[in-house]
């Protein structure tokens, strides 16, 4: 596998991949078998044909991509990444030759891809193009070959066979850089810039200026399809600031991903599930999707910690969210994208109520966005575009953004690597989807994976439950672990 740091720009000239992609669920002669034992029947039982190790995914139920080996990964840092990763991504799709009978979302050129947070990690921003990506969207199911000059022309070097599956064993944890003392004492000092920089006190209501739970200046558009606002105005006092802490999980033996991933896919069905450079997780937030130059974009903020049974707690779940704050949290959250897409969208719609999602150990408040991409003088941005423009949204930052990061950066005292940031998949078009890394660890080590979690802190904030809303939202990944929880 070559590895190009692009971060300078690509070295020329750039590979010139050719791409094919065929269908495999018919009965043509032509086409590949890449399962020694025929398609498998349940996720389970796919996951049990994938080589331990070496691949890349992006799933959500049964349908989403799988990559298998790598034939290019390109890496950028600082705070060009996004630029520098989109026109190497460029350049390779440029040169790419792409035969594609199948011609659905996901099939020719693909590299799947992992951002870090912050401008100032140490943590690479990658892009893999895999030596081969198996796809599944509507019912059917193909496989597309990436090859260079000298490789062979076809996907004969594919065969998947099974090896079972081996869930983690003698799981332990250890507290990460943040631990849980360090995260409520840095809750607390938020909590109290929160409060003096809004000139108020504990249960101050947010946005004194608009409708009950909306921040000042709020500017998203609803379903009505008006304009976003402009964004915060300069000098604006910090409203909300997301806060994170790690957590390491440590095994006797090699961390097994694919079992890893199919507790994940199990347990939660409707979330995106990722593995991409052991980034590992399963996220229910979709930062943007693009296809063929519409937009679409869901936002989570405000969150309810599920006790027991999340469908008998629904009611309980509307109650708190509907309160000061989490409304207010959520309306920031909205207003940061409606910000940030409208330097991209023509005409942005958000949702004009947010509505609730549902999910295993927590319930938050949700809404989806769509718009029309802004076509200029080199076509729509691709996916990567869009993401760099809406990335951190205040839904993992804070609002306003830049003020939001400041505090991140010097009260967090961590690096959080690629959690928090895009991760997902962009094709040869500019098509692609990028979720937000939440519910996710990296691995450091075969037998070693750190674990994130962060909640949004308010004015009104109790360090205590902010801690335990950490604890929520780590228990997925713990879970998937095998850590009793």
């Amino acid at each position: 596998m070559k590895t190009f740091d692009v971060t300078a720009g690509m070295p020329a000239p750039a590979p010139g991949f050719a791409v094919r992609s065929w269908f495999i669920d018919g009965v043509s002669p032509q086409a590949p078998r890449p399962f020694v034992q025929g398609l498998p029947a349940s996720p389970q039982e796919f996951l049990a044909q994938l080589p331990p190790s070496g691949f890349s995914c992006w799933v959500r139920g049964t349908a989403g991509l799988v990559g298998i080996g790598r034939a290019l990964r390109m890496r950028a840092a600082g705070p060009d990444r996004f630029d520098a990763l989109s026109a190497a991504w460029q350049e390779i799709a440029a040169a790419a030759e792409v035969d594609n009978e199948v011609g659905l979302p996901g099939s020719g050129l693909i590299g799947f891809a992992a951002l870090a947070f912050s401008a100032h990690s140490a943590t690479a921003s990658v892009i893999d193009i895999p030596r081969f990506v198996m796809g599944r969207r509507d019912g059917r199911v193909w496989l597309t070959a990436v090859t260079t000059p000298g490789d062979p022309e076809d996907a004969g070097g594919l065969a998947l066979s099974h090896t079972p599956l081996a869930p983690p064993r003698a799981p332990r944890t250890r507290p990460g850089h943040v631990t849980p003392e360090d995260y409520v004492e840095i809750v607390a000092r938020a909590v109290e810039r929160l409060r003096a920089e809004a000139g108020t006190g504990a249960g101050a209501e947010a946005g004194a200026a608009g409708a009950p739970g909306t921040p000042a200046g709020a500017g998203a558009s609803t379903g009505g399809g008006t304009s976003a606002g402009a964004g915060p105005a300069a000098g604006e006092p910090l409203g909300k600031v997301v806060l994170a802490r790690d957590e390491v999980v440590e095994t006797d033996e090699e961390i097994d991903v694919r079992a890893v991933l199919g507790r994940l896919n199990s347990a939660y069905p409707t979330c995106w599930t990722f593995d991409v450079a052991g980034l590992v997780g399963a996220t229910p937030e979709l930062l943007i999707g693009v296809t063929d130059g519409q937009v679409t974009s869901r936002v989570l903020a405000g969150t309810y910690q599920v006790q027991g049974d999340p469908a008998e707690e629904i009611a309980a779940a509307r109650a708190q969210l509907g309160s000061a704050k989490d409304s207010s949290e959520h309306a920031f959250a909205i207003d940061s994208l409606a910000a940030s897409l409208s330097t991209v969208s023509e005409d942005l719609h958000v949702d004009a109520e947010p509505h609730l999602l549902q999910l295993a150990t927590v319930i938050h408040l949700a809404s989806d966005a769509h718009g029309t991409l802004r076509r200029g003088d080199h076509g729509c941005p691709t996916a990567l575009e869009v993401a760099r423009a809406v990335h951190p949204t205040a839904a993992v930052g804070g609002f306003p953004k830049d003020r939001a990061i400041e505090v991140i950066e010097e009260l967090e005292d961590a690096d959080r690597g690629r959690f928090a940031g895009p991760v997902g998949w962009i094709d040869e078009r500019g098509n692609g989807q990028f979720g937000i890394a939440l519910r996710c660890g990296q691995l450091e080590a075969p037998n070693r994976i750190r674990l994130f979690a962060g909640a949004g802190i308010m004015p009104d904030s109790d360090p205590a439950s902010e801690l335990a809303e950490t604890e929520a939202k780590l228990a997925p990944m713990k879970r998937a672990l095998g850590v009793e929880r």
